[in-house]
């Protein structure tokens, strides 16, 4: 498959179905939801009925679906897996997010495959395998910088996904077993506790306390707004928000933000296409501050920067106001220019350094009234707002319009009249009827008559972007015919619509000659079951470990591999100080201390590829398997 038509997609997060719909409706060319099992967000399931609702609403805009499939199988989850891709496909699913490879040894239905993010793509190499044996797109590594992104996009034929906002994963996606360690509850298998966001003390190698009380391993997080045409031009061509944890209005504001970015950089290059229809009309002005994030960092995709941690709070702050000028009994002051509102939610960080939240029943000028007044309130406290109540309450009503611009010809006829609706994407249709023809007692009258029956689309996916008549001279047409060759053109325009849509293509057939860039795979390979070994033994793999999750063994290993370096954050990194002396000495890649209650983990530095490891064991307590997931996948109900 030849990359030669450049078809954008932005691709937005669905914890059910009707969050599903309204990011469709805001913008969405595809949707990513989790179906009854199998998914990396095991709170966030969905049964195949729904799914199939979801599909359904998609595909009247030539949008996709995507079910995230992609937690690793037990043996004797294989074939329920199997079972719940067939009633997927059936429900006209169009594409499957994996990680398990064992599912590439299995007869399944001709369905895209997708490469998961926890397939930990980050090389050339990698990827190129992956194209090779038959996935249709790769979610790429959110680590990665656009050079190599672009040398990937060179290497392969399969398109490329990539996060361009919401919460960060500090480790390499799928590289990440702090949660199983601790807890059994493993982020592979869709249950993960996210200990990264706890707060921990850090020491250095002689046991110096760098850090209290901090949020080290919680990152900002993800908005790539201003790399946006600089990833197109590396060769993505997937854009996906993180969020099926998230809210409806943080999926409604994040979809039309990017929807936005991307149609003006779609305007402005004729050689880049949309990948569904439609164009939407929002009620608010898009503001992805407004709602949930740990303010914002670009990551990696322009090299390594220096504040990319969320180590205050991993909580939702909100914008900054400015400081407390005065706490009286019931109300204090803001030194502000920001417009405040009955309702707001401020918060601010109190003396123990944690994050504190109120509602402000009522603002007068610039003294704000909380429903409670916090005790050490104090003058000179930043102060910031993290509900916006007016912004949220256009968000809690139908805030956007998605519609289908089309093109209306009205003509006479030997015996009557026609009319030919084409629509945006080319889809056409001509209906007819039969009708006496009167010549209009006034012609101006007559034909804004007839452009208004027109263009009445209701509640219609459609709008009349331009309407023609072509008649030899201006007739009375009487509005019950003008509106019945609507009815029945919009009638079969949308049942042309749908018999049109076609789902997408399966990849050329995988090549089993190809090899994978390793001949031996240690537990970070995730293997968990005999199918995903026998994928990996038949590409050429000698030596393969148990997953994570299958072993017992209580030494100490790496729990979380991660591109982020607190060496680096508290200007202590080897590469940058080299040559440089100090009060130490030169600086040098010693380990670190993590420390959080009872629980220590030594801090490994990898400089060569700049890795840290978190190293640790798992807890004697978490020895037994996770048990096999036992769902009914499908709601049978008439």
């Amino acid at each position: 498959m030849q990359k030669t038509r450049r078809h954008l997609e932005l691709l937005a997060p669905a914890k059910n179905v009707a969050f599903g719909i309204e990011a469709i409706n805001h913008g969405a060319d595809a949707v990513y939801i989790g179906g009854p099992a199998f998914g990396a967000r095991a709170k966030a399931p969905n049964n195949v009925a729904d799914i199939a609702h979801l599909v359904k609403h998609a595909h009247r805009y030539h949008a996709e679906v995507f079910v995230a499939l992609n937690t690793i199988f037990h043996d004797n989850e294989l074939a329920g897996a199997r079972e719940l891709v067939q009633q997927l496909y059936e429900a006209e699913v169009d594409a499957l997010i994996v990680q398990d490879m064992g599912l590439l040894e299995m007869d399944l239905p001709p369905i895209q495959l997708h490469a998961s993010t926890q397939t930990d793509i980050r090389t050339v190499e990698k990827a190129v395998f992956l194209d090779q044996v038959g996935f249709s797109q790769l979610v790429l590594a959110r680590e990665l910088d656009l050079p190599t992104i672009q040398k990937i996009s060179a290497a392969t034929t399969c398109n490329l996904e990539y996060f361009i906002h919401g919460a960060l994963c500090v480790a390499f996606s799928g590289q990440c077993f702090i949660s199983h360690a601790h807890t059994g509850r493993s982020a592979n298998r869709g249950e993960c506790s996210q200990e990264c966001r706890l707060p921990f003390t850090l020491e250095d190698q002689k046991g110096r306390i760098i850090g209290k009380d901090k949020h080290f391993l919680s990152m900002k997080d993800n908005d790539q707004s201003a790399n946006l045409r600089a990833l197109i031009d590396a060769g993505v061509s997937s854009f996906k928000i993180e969020g099926r944890y998230k809210d409806l209005p943080y999926v409604k504001n994040a979809t039309a933000h990017y929807r936005q970015l991307l149609d003006e950089i779609l305007h402005d290059s004729p050689e880049l296409a949309k990948s569904s229809h439609g164009h939407c009309e929002y009620t608010f002005n898009p503001q992805p501050e407004k709602t949930f994030n740990r303010s914002a960092t670009d990551y990696f995709a322009n090299g390594r920067q220096s504040d990319i941690g969320a180590f205050d709070t991993p909580k939702f702050s909100g914008e900054a106001l400015g400081k407390v000028s005065k706490v009286g009994h019931d109300y204090f002051e803001v030194d502000t220019e920001v417009q405040l509102h009955n309702g707001d939610g401020i918060c601010f960080f109190d003396v123990h350094k944690e994050l504190v939240g109120l509602r402000v029943n009522t603002v007068v000028g610039t003294k704000l009234y909380p429903n409670e007044m916090p005790l050490d309130m104090r003058r000179g406290m930043a102060v910031y707002r993290n509900r916006d109540h007016a912004f949220m309450r256009l968000l809690e009503k139908d805030s956007s319009q998605r519609k289908i611009a089309l093109m209306m010809v009205f003509a006479e006829t030997d015996t009557g009249f026609s009319l030919t609706v084409t629509d945006e994407a080319g889809f056409k249709v001509t209906v007819h009827c039969h009708a006496e023809k009167q010549l209009a007692d006034n012609m101006e009258k007559s034909q804004a008559s007839l452009h208004e029956n027109l263009a009445k689309l209701g509640n219609t996916d459609f709008v009349a972007e331009a309407i023609a008549l072509k008649t030899a001279q201006p007739w009375f047409v009487p509005a019950s015919i003008v509106n019945g060759l609507r009815r029945d053109a919009i009638e079969q325009l949308q049942h042309a619509r749908d018999h049109g849509y076609q789902r997408p293509s399966l990849r050329a057939k995988a090549q089993s000659s190809a090899i994978y860039p390793e001949d031996t795979l240690s537990y970070l390979a995730n293997v968990y079951n005999k199918k995903a070994r026998q994928f990996y033994e038949k590409h050429g793999v000698k030596m393969i470990a148990a997953a994570y999750e299958a072993n017992k063994e209580l030494d100490e290993v790496p729990l979380m591999i991660t591109k982020h370096c607190l060496r680096f954050s508290h200007g202590l990194c080897p590469k940058e100080a080299k040559g440089v002396i100090g009060v130490q000495g030169t600086v040098t890649a010693e380990p670190m201390t993590l420390i959080n209650g009872n629980d220590r983990f030594t801090l490994k530095f990898d400089c060569k590829p700049c890795e840290m490891h978190v190293m640790g064991k798992i807890r004697k307590p978490v020895l037994n398997l996770p048990q096999p997931q036992v769902v009914h996948f499908f709601d049978k109900r008439q």
